[in-house]
């Protein structure tokens, strides 16, 4: 083989070995976010998050679609700076909140502060519309204890009722609502 050659395809192999971990780390940097939907029945008797209850991983994507045709939503965090509602969402986690999303309108945010967020629907709260996503790592002995308020006098009863429990979340990773 000519010395050319040789070091086209010695670099050329180096430049493989280097490229495909960039592109394995695109895909996973890349990967499609965990979908919430927004639903709720054709006369508005009834509206909620499906699921209403996620386990993640600490930097995964969350994306809430609004396929309710008859109603506009939102995805609000309790947290303090959000109309003065009390924190269920981590110490140092950002306060998330969408605009009034329209039929097949959507809203991505990436959680990266492990622990516990509860958010809701700002029109919509008093009928239940709230969920709970529970950010952590498994592998983390315990990671998932926390005191969060059971009970709450500043959200509605309707909202407290269908909150999953935490345990419940870390058990299934998954929760419909019942």
């Amino acid at each position: 083989m000519k010395p050319a050659r040789r070091r086209f395809l010695t670099s050329s192999g180096v430049l493989a070995a280097v490229a495909l971990p960039v592109v394995a780390l695109g895909r996973v940097a890349a990967a499609e976010p965990t979908v919430i939907k927004m639903a709720g029945l054709p006369d508005g008797s009834d509206v909620w998050f499906d699921p209403i209850g996620l386990l993640i991983r600490p930097g995964q994507m969350v994306r809430w679609i609004n396929r309710d045709m008859g109603n506009s939503h939102t995805v609000t965090a309790y947290h303090p700076a959000l109309f003065g509602r009390s924190r269920r969402v981590p110490m140092h986690a950002n306060p998330l909140s969408s605009d009034y999303l329209l039929p097949d309108g959507d809203f991505t945010v990436m959680l990266s502060e492990p622990g516990v967020y509860d958010y809701y629907c700002r029109p919509h709260e008093h009928a239940g519309m709230v969920g709970r996503i529970v950010v952590g790592d498994l592998r983390a002995k315990d990671w998932w204890q926390t005191s969060l308020l059971k009970s709450d006098p500043n959200l509605p009863k309707a909202a407290m009722d269908v909150f999953p429990s935490i345990a419940e979340i870390v058990k299934k990773r998954f929760v419909r609502r019942a």
